[in-house]
């Protein structure tokens, strides 16, 4: 039966090896790690994460602009969706730009669009079709989702240096226990024989 004895590795013992001692503290700074150190890179990601989202939202919103357009069909080369789908698909718009006259475009159209519906498309400065600027929910996804892969990282990180530390002290303790049984074999064998 196996006995678990708390806090052997920090009392002195003449069994405690040094190895056993890194271990121990290689335990406590894993801790402290874990507990502090990977929620604060994660929070730092996250900062960091939505200030970039923030500002490449800004110059999008800067740079693109919202139309209200007529659909007048879909693109040549497009095939309509028969089940509604869920991501914008380029059809052929027209709208009336001011001092320009009117215009046509393919453009993103939200799902389900339908000829003769008036929709929204977003262009660039250049007049390419594109979707719209990120929102707020678009930043704070982005921000969760930095974040939390920076935390899942510095997590990995800490348990594959952990896992590193303790090959280590292993290695070091059969090392430390293979030179104390050459020591003490011979007086053994002596004695039994």
């Amino acid at each position: 039966m196996r006995t678990l004895v708390r806090g052997w590795r920090w009392r002195p013992s003449p069994l405690r090896r040094r190895s056993d001692i890194v271990e121990a503290w290689t335990v406590v700074v894993v801790a402290v790690l874990l507990c502090v150190g990977t929620p604060l890179a994660g929070a730092v990601a996250a900062w960091w994460a939505h200030g970039e989202a923030r500002d490449t939202a800004a110059a999008q919103r800067a740079e693109r602009r919202q139309v209200r357009a007529e659909v007048v069909g879909a693109a040549s080369g497009s095939v309509p969706s028969t089940q509604g789908g869920t991501s914008p698909r380029r059809m052929t718009v027209r709208w009336t730009e001011p001092g320009q006259g009117e215009r046509t475009a393919r453009a993103l159209v939200p799902p389900g669009s339908r000829p003769g519906e008036r929709v929204h498309v977003w262009f660039d400065s250049r007049g390419r079709s594109v979707t719209p600027p990120l929102d707020s929910s678009g930043v704070w996804q982005h921000t969760l989702a930095m974040g939390l892969c920076a935390t899942g990282g510095a997590v990995a990180v800490v348990l594959l240096g952990h896992g590193a530390v303790r090959h280590v002290a292993m290695h070091h303790r059969l090392t430390e226990w293979e030179r104390e049984w050459a020591r003490t074999e011979p007086e053994w064998t002596r004695r039994w024989a």
